[in-house]
């Protein structure tokens, strides 16, 4: 059986909300009704046929064709099944993910994965700012699953993080880990100012020094144990994250946020 396929015929001037179009939500519908499911298109609604050609039948498996930055809420609370995304994405995809996995060639924007709970997104471009992080006003973040961004993120990448793991074989801007309370964030390229700004507890696992903190206190040098079994875990992935090459396990440990628990750590490889 062939995915179901959305096929972008013009590029709308407004944002468009993509939350009706997931595995879940038409797994059991004909062609011909999820031609006529109504998406938001800024003030007006759109149908379906409207904006997309449609082909295939495997709900359980969509591909969103020359997709671009204004289509927003790609995957919204996506519950199994999988979405690959050929482009790029806008705000809020993967927002509540539940399970399964999402797939985009390009570029996201704002708040990609947030509030996620289980499942894997992979992201071969760049990400925008609040990667895996809580909506506006909310105090839990990620709570599960795995983020792999290839390119470079935005700022505030994990914040109020409360479990999971985001790779990231890039940059990550300022504030990165900020307010997080548990789980992993891998930086493998530089980071940026007030890296892990307010965290009480959590890893964040660095490949080269970052910008000196007075909130982090120096732990000195350990081996520790668990990090091969961690990057073990990363195997699986087709990612730099699985190369032998990427695996380390003696780090210069540094604790904190002091200004809170001072229970987090800033694990940054040894050369």
């Amino acid at each position: 059986m062939s995915a179901l396929t959305f096929t972008l015929k013009q590029r709308p001037d407004q944002r468009v909300d993509m939350s009706p179009l997931v595995c879940q939500k038409l797994v059991d519908l004909e062609l011909a009704e999820i031609a006529a499911i109504t998406l938001q298109n800024g003030k007006r609604k759109i149908r379906v046929d409207e904006l997309f050609s449609i082909a295939g039948a495997d709900a359980q498996n969509i591909v969103i064709k020359n997709s671009f930055g204004k289509l927003d809420f790609i995957g919204k609370e996506l519950d199994g099944g999988r979405i690959t995304v050929e482009g790029d994405a806008g705000a809020y995809l993967g927002l509540g993910m539940k399970s399964g996995e999402i797939e985009v060639s390009g570029d996201v924007g704002l708040y990609a994965a947030c509030e996620m709970k289980k499942g894997k997104l992979i992201i071969n471009g760049n990400a925008g700012d609040f990667l895996g992080a809580a909506l506006p006003g909310n105090k839990m973040g990620m709570k599960g699953g795995t983020i792999l961004v290839k390119g470079n993120v935005g700022e505030r990448a994990g914040d109020h993080m409360r479990r999971g793991n985001i790779l990231i074989e890039g940059n990550a801007g300022d504030y990165c880990g900020s307010r997080m309370t548990a789980g992993t964030i891998a930086v493998m390229g530089q980071t940026g100012r007030y890296l892990g700004f307010a965290m009480r507890r959590g890893t964040l696992l660095l490949w080269n020094q970052p910008q000196a903190s007075a909130r982090f206190n120096d732990c000195g040098a350990h081996t520790l144990a668990f990090l091969p079994i961690l990057f073990a875990s990363f195997k699986k992935l087709n990612s730099k994250f699985a190369d032998n090459s990427a695996a380390f396990n003696r780090v210069q440990r540094y604790a904190g946020d002091m200004s809170e628990m001072g229970r987090g750590e800033v694990l940054v490889k040894i050369s």
